[in-house]
């Protein structure tokens, strides 16, 4: 909600409608590019890393119960 927030704050800057806003252009479209990357890549990334830590850890837990018979 932060990130979509902030976006929606920057679009303006990023169209470019005040006069002067050729300064702050170039900022607003780098600050809204990385966080629609970094927001997608947290939701991609998150799940795939818990699926392999979680399938990690059964094999783990698997190869530690068949050591003790």
């Amino acid at each position: 909600m932060t990130a979509l927030a902030t976006i929606f704050a920057m679009i303006p800057l990023a169209l470019g409608f005040r006069s002067g806003s050729e300064m702050w252009q170039p900022m607003a479209i780098s600050v809204i590019g990385g966080l629609v990357t970094s927001t997608l890549l947290t939701l991609l990334v998150v799940p795939v890393a818990y699926s392999l830590m979680d399938g990690l850890s059964r094999k783990i837990g698997w190869l530690l119960r068949f050591g003790k018979d």
